[in-house]
């Protein structure tokens, strides 16, 4: 201590301060000294009370007891009237520094040079004034060791004692103590606030429950979700909530995992259907105490797997090549219809658009950021269409999927479902698809309970289905149900205005796409081109832009070799029965095509499923060259 304080007068002499100096260099008051009060009010509201005790060991005895800031700045003071009044008289007063470069060599300077408890009496002060008094200060740390704040008392020199020095120490570690606990538990509280506001900006619904089903914790998004309030939802247990709990636990505790699993709730609850995923907290045995389940919402699960799986439109109407008055009309009433909840029927020969049609009304209509599922009628197997269309539960046939599957209507649910060859459905699914689009509700296989679906729907088909409703191949009231909004699509012969354009684009894009250089044709070609009648429609030009870009060959017999399939005699005897005529055309078909099961069925300008069922009926031997899974899209 003597070396310090010896130290400090130097530096006190240095700073060209004089033992005759009675007041400190820097006092704040008025709105400076407010600030520095509310820089510290966790420090003076923490040691008050720690300060009252203090004084009151003391009271009584001509001592006053201060509270500084860690630079030194007396933050608050309490003690015996009559030395408290000779502390005002030299300005130990709120807002004096007392630090050493202030007021010289003092206890609490010292403190703050020396980051120590310290006591001084007498001349150990470099203030005269101050050398009849006796200090005892002591520092307040945070966790880091930095000074926050000095307890000083002060008493005459008479009254030294050097348990007064243990009595500061004592009264500064307790302040510490309380500091680091406030902390923690201002840390703890934030940390508990920043975990409850994840949980509560997640989507789905957490909830966190013993065994028995007592509801422990959940997140905002619960109550919601199930249509009840908070209050309501306290009272009662998981099983009140959801179907098969203790299914669920006797699963967790074999160890089995439950992830993304539709379950049912009970009758009370609002909502009947929820995927859920549960996730067990165990003690340090492995026995299960808690489970936190997630519930997410069938519709938004639906919606993004709906995404993911049937993709989103990519077709828009600018992308919609063609600038002659027929197809800006055709544009123009489409966009009309778009955002009409109306079924729509498109029609028009094969090739000529019908789902870049189809896209192209879903993102111009308000469903636009929602799926957009295409299904090919006529490429899904007749014992397959309803699963396909409608899923099903778990369990509901052989080889079921765990948990169920969601049929197309549920994975569009909120978007478009583009049933395309719609002629191609058999007339049992025919009664099935009228009920969802007249009440918005299907069954899954295997289920009890109606699912709502909010679906736009769009049919397309090649064929007239007038003639086929007169056949009694097509039902009459889903003939009409799906042609609230007739769109016809013309045929490429019917706009040739548009010829050029489509030719321009498909050379460019099948360019770039078979990294060749872009070739040009004359206008002679070009009318050429225009002058042909275009049976297969754009597909069929695509597919003619295609083979001159490949073969760099250019010419005008060009139609007879590219469409031969077509115009090949196929020397049927014509001495036979209507049936036998059927066969023998059908075999000579297939025959020609190499079994190519597409090529076949655009020969016979029939479905690829009603090709299957005549070739069954007839016996028809065949060897299928083309993988089912390639199949043609309109």
């Amino acid at each position: 201590m003597d070396k310090l304080i010896e130290a400090s007068h130097k530096r006190c002499l240095n700073l060209g301060i004089t033992p005759e100096n009675m007041y400190s260099k820097n006092i704040l008051d008025g709105e400076k000294l407010e600030e520095k009060c509310e820089e510290n009010k966790e420090l003076i509201k923490t040691a008050a009370p720690y300060i009252s005790q203090l004084y009151d060991f003391v009271r009584g005895s001509d001592f006053f007891a201060l509270l500084c800031d860690g630079e030194g700045c007396i933050l608050s003071v309490i003690g015996d009237e009559k030395i408290l009044s000779e502390a005002k008289g030299l300005k130990m007063i709120p807002g004096a520094y007392m630090n050493e470069a202030n007021i010289g060599t003092n206890a609490m300077g010292l403190v703050i040079t020396g980051k120590i408890p310290v006591q001084m009496s007498g001349k150990d002060h470099f203030i005269k004034a101050y050398h009849k008094w006796t200090c005892s200060a002591a520092p307040i740390k945070d966790k880091n060791g930095n000074i926050i704040g000095i307890i000083n008392l002060t008493g005459y020199i008479n009254n030294v004692h050097l348990h007064t020095l243990g009595m500061v120490v004592a009264a500064a570690n307790a302040i510490e103590k309380i500091i680091e606990a406030d902390i923690y538990n201002k840390n703890l509280h934030i940390y508990n606030k920043r975990i409850e506001n994840i949980f509560n900006s997640i989507i789905a619904g957490i909830l966190t429950c013993d065994l028995s089903g007592n509801i422990i914790y959940m997140n905002q998004q619960i109550p919601k979700m199930f249509g009840l309030n908070e209050n309501e939802i306290k009272k009662m247990k998981v099983q009140d909530l959801i179907k098969n709990w203790n299914e669920i636990i006797e699963r967790l505790q074999k160890k089995e995992s439950i992830i993304d699993e539709d379950i049912y709730t009970n009758e009370k609850v609002k909502k009947f259907q929820f995927t859920v995923t549960a996730c067990p907290i165990y003690d340090q045995e492995m026995n299960i105490l808690e489970v936190t389940i997630m519930f997410y919402e069938i519709k938004k699960n639906r919606k993004l797997a709906g995404k993911i799986l049937g993709g989103q439109a990519l077709y828009t109407f600018d992308k919609i090549i063609g600038k002659s008055e027929n197809i800006k009309e055709i544009i123009e009433y489409s966009k009309k219809i778009a955002d009409s909840k109306s079924t729509i029927l498109i029609t028009g020969e094969s090739g000529t658009g019908k789902e870049i049609f189809a896209q192209a009304i879903h993102n111009y209509s308000n469903r636009k950021g929602e799926p957009f599922i295409a299904v090919n009628c006529g490429a899904v197997p007749r014992t397959l269409m309803e699963s396909e269309f409608f899923g099903y539960e778990e369990g509901s046939f052989t080889g079921a999927k765990k948990g169920g599957n969601a049929g197309k209507f549920e994975l569009a649910d909120g978007g478009t479902i583009f049933l395309d060859e719609i002629g191609e459905t058999p007339l049992d699914m025919q009664i099935k698809l009228l009920r969802v689009i007249e009440e918005g509700v299907i069954n899954r296989i295997g289920g009890s309970k109606q699912i709502s679906v909010d679906v736009r729907i769009m049919a397309a088909t090649n064929r007239d289905l007038k003639k086929e409703v007169a056949k009694g191949n097509f039902r009459k009231d889903l003939y009409y149900r799906l042609n609230v909004l007739p769109l016809y699509l013309p045929p490429l012969r019917e706009r040739r205005d548009d010829i050029p354009e489509l030719v321009n684009y498909y050379i460019s894009k099948t360019c770039r796409r078979l990294n060749k250089h872009i070739i040009n044709l004359s206008e002679d070609y070009m009318e050429y081109l225009k002058s042909y009648d275009w049976p297969g429609n754009i597909r069929e030009l695509e597919n003619v832009i295609e083979y001159i870009i490949n073969s760099e060959v250019i010419q005008k017999n060009l139609f007879n070799e590219s469409s031969r399939e077509q115009t090949r005699p196929l020397n049927i005897n014509l001495n036979l029965s209507l049936e036998q005529m059927e066969k023998e055309y059908i075999t000579k078909v297939v025959k020609e095509v190499d079994g190519n099961m597409t090529m076949a069925s655009k020969i016979l300008n029939i479905g690829r499923n009603t090709l299957y069922r005549k070739i069954e009926k007839y016996s028809i031997e065949y060897s299928e060259t083309e993988n089912n899974s390639n199949l043609d899209q309109n």
